[in-house]
């Protein structure tokens, strides 16, 4: 598939240019905060550095909705742009209790209808889902979900959470006819597991390779239970999809990564209503070229570039930008090209040109 070996930074291009693109790529991920609201040592503006990187993020254990409040202030304040957030209520069985939200830029996404809970009569989550339909500044209409499965004391609870999310996808379909249907978040199985039989027979993981959930040895990875499913069999505007390595960007171990921010990292996937449509097929290994963003390109010395990113803001500059010489040192990041700065997570600023 020749998508694979479209750069980055062309992908991306029309996104960072104007601030409310008529045309514009749109950068989705689904991502497991980690007890939002309950650890009061949470680094917030680390996590809003994450959540920022991102179009529209689909978010799960959202423990307080002041907590999921902040977090929306902490975007708006690192972007510049304005924010949406929408969650569910407190989801779960007992005492635990989530809530699932997604949050989403202005200028990017539009809510269009849903915020459904699911209405699981055969009590088969623990956590029932919640969705959303949206569409994006291009026009692409569609439906994601979150959801966060159980854990539990054994493979096989996991298991059963999984087969019933076939039933969920169906309903999905019936809610939001002629919408494509995603169901992101933690399942807290690998793609691979058989359980996914039934589910896969409608749609694709796009997440196949790496792992999400960070161990407690810095720069390793144990699990790959996060991931986008995403519809088979009809067109689709995916380009590409990937794991987002946070720590690395945020020059933080994982240890200190697990403490303050999260123990999963992001799973993101980019949508591009101009390339070349693709279309998903359960039982072939075609699928979009998978990325991992990483903080590889971030130590290039100034003498090799002339492009320079904002920790804080996490925008870059090229030269000849009004912002371009007004950062403090100890916030610049240096990059050899623009499509390095945009796979670390950064976005043009909006006053270059």
């Amino acid at each position: 598939m020749h998508m694979r070996n479209l750069p980055f930074a062309a992908l991306m291009a029309s996104l960072m240019l104007t601030a409310v693109p008529a045309k514009a790529e749109t950068l989705i991920a689904s991502w497991n905060v980690k007890h939002l609201g309950w650890n009061t040592d949470k680094d917030m503006t680390s996590v809003a550095r994450v959540a920022s990187a991102f179009d529209l993020i689909a978010l799960q254990e959202i423990m307080t909705t002041e907590a999921l409040a902040e977090l929306e202030y902490q975007v708006e304040a690192l972007s510049g742009e304005d924010w949406e957030v929408m969650a569910s209520e407190a989801i779960g069985r007992g005492s635990y209790r989530e809530h699932y939200a997604f949050l989403w830029r202005s200028s990017a996404v539009e809510w269009i209808d849903g915020a459904v809970v699911y209405l699981d009569d055969r009590d088969a989550f623990s956590r029932e889902p919640f969705s959303m339909r949206f569409e994006t500044a291009d026009n692409y209409r569609f439906v994601i979900a979150t959801a966060h499965l159980i854990y539990g004391d054994s493979v096989e609870q996991r298991e059963r959470e999984v087969v019933a999310l076939d039933s969920y996808h169906a309903w999905l379909e019936e809610s939001f006819p002629g919408s494509p249907v995603y169901i992101a978040g933690d399942f807290n199985l690998p793609p691979d597991n058989a359980a996914w039989e039934v589910l896969g027979s409608d749609t694709v993981p796009l997440i196949t390779q790496g792992a999400t959930t960070l161990s407690p040895v810095n720069g390793r990875f144990a699990n790959l239970y996060d991931n986008i499913w995403a519809p088979a069999g009809i067109e689709l505007p995916v380009v590409t999809s990937g794991i987002f390595n946070f720590p690395a960007e945020l020059g933080m171990t994982h240890e200190q990564a697990r403490d303050s921010v999260s123990d999963h990292a992001p799973v993101w996937m980019l949508l591009d209503q101009d390339a070349d449509p693709v279309i998903l097929d359960p039982h072939s290994d075609t699928k979009p070229g998978q990325r991992t963003i990483d903080d590889s390109f971030l130590d290039e010395p100034a003498d090799k570039t002339d492009i320079r990113g904002n920790r804080n803001s996490m925008i870059y500059h090229v030269e000849g930008c009004p912002g371009y010489n007004k950062m403090a040192e100890g916030n610049i990041v240096y990059f050899s090209t623009q499509e390095m700065a945009m796979t670390a997570g950064y976005r043009m600023a909006r006053n270059c040109s």
